[in-house]
């Protein structure tokens, strides 16, 4: 059973040697669309004998890029990465994948994505991470095809069954961790992307929810709550409950904002829809020290201790369910004795 790479890129010589050089262990070729690279991506890119170099137009649609490098996969299955990604090269991963790719019934796997945030690798920078499972290998030639301007994904024709299955490799996703001008310059991007989508499937309530992430993430709050509520609303009017993912950026900013008002008691609610989402509970918490219920505060962070921060299910905050938990119960426990 043989593994494709495909990747696309434009101008990342930072991060591509190191990307490619970890991929080639896991992957028998490399299909690497560029869609105008102008430095020197392609230059490193050939040092690697596995790659394949497709120039391809670029015309807004990262879907449609990913849709380009699928053409030339020859793999049993397909990989994807992004350029500032790196897959975690333990020896026993190299062989714990051969061996669920031999062995597996499912069509798609899915690999726990670190995405870490900040300025910089600094020393607390592993702390500051999120972690997610991701749909990152799948079975070529079953139809499957990437789909969405922003935020691709490969989605499974509907004549087939999601069949999945879960392995524990990590991918390490470094692009939040540039500086602040980068980041301005990837919001303007993704901005620009994400009202096309919106003129065409304004019913769509995944892109409020990205374009709220997108605000979010340079701190217009005000703006991000307003389009994270438009999203939710979207989904309850299509009669579908809103992701876990909604609620959690929801009281983010209700938090970050110092909104403890806003953010209770309806935290509650959402924690109803999701109740072993640990972040929520960890939010919870935090509403609850501010209003200085300190003993129900250590409650439901007794609750992030148990459900710890691994689910398969969530995009979950490092630390929600180990040490931020327990930092937090700590000092919830010095506040209760200094008042008693």
């Amino acid at each position: 059973m043989s593994i494709t790479l495909c990747i696309i890129v434009k101008d990342q010589e930072a991060t591509i040697h190191d990307c490619l050089k970890r991929a080639q262990e896991f992957t028998n070729e490399i299909i690497l669309v560029d869609t105008g690279s102008s430095d020197r991506t392609i230059e490193i890119s050939k040092q690697f004998h596995t790659v394949h170099i497709i120039q391809h137009t670029w015309r807004d649609h990262f879907a449609e890029a990913r849709n380009r490098s699928l053409e030339f996969a020859k793999g049993d299955w397909i990989m994807w990465l992004d350029a500032d990604e790196l897959i975690d090269d333990k020896p026993r991963n190299r062989l714990l994948l051969k061996e669920i790719i031999q062995q597996t019934t499912a069509n798609i796997i899915y690999f726990p994505v670190v995405n870490y945030v900040g300025k910089s690798m600094d020393k607390e920078y592993k702390n500051n991470s999120f972690h997610s499972y991701q749909p990152r290998l799948f079975r070529n030639h079953l139809g499957i095809q990437f789909i969405n301007r922003i935020h691709e994904f490969p989605k499974l024709p509907e004549s087939h069954e999601i069949e999945a299955h879960y392995i524990d490799i990590l991918i390490h996703h470094y692009g939040y961790l540039d500086e602040a001008d980068q980041q301005y310059q990837k919001f303007n991007r993704n901005i620009e992307l994400l009202s096309l989508e919106l003129k065409n499937a304004q019913s769509n309530p995944w892109i409020y929810y990205h374009l709220a992430s997108e605000f979010y993430r340079i701190k217009e709050y005000l703006q991000a709550f307003g389009l994270i509520n438009t999203a939710i609303v979207v989904f309850l009017n299509l009669e579908q409950k809103p992701p876990a993912l909604l609620y959690r950026l929801k009281y983010a900013i209700l938090v970050e904002t110092n909104s403890y008002d806003g953010a209770w008691p309806s935290i509650q609610k959402a924690i109803d829809l999701y109740p072993d989402y640990v972040d929520l509970h960890y939010y919870k918490a935090l509403i609850l020290k501010q209003r200085k219920q300190y003993a129900e505060a250590i409650i439901a962070l007794d609750t992030c201790l148990s459900l710890g921060d691994k689910s398969r299910n969530y995009f979950i905050l490092k630390g929600t369910g180990t040490f931020r938990a327990q930092q937090l119960k700590e000092e919830c426990f010095q506040l209760l004795e200094s008042i008693s």
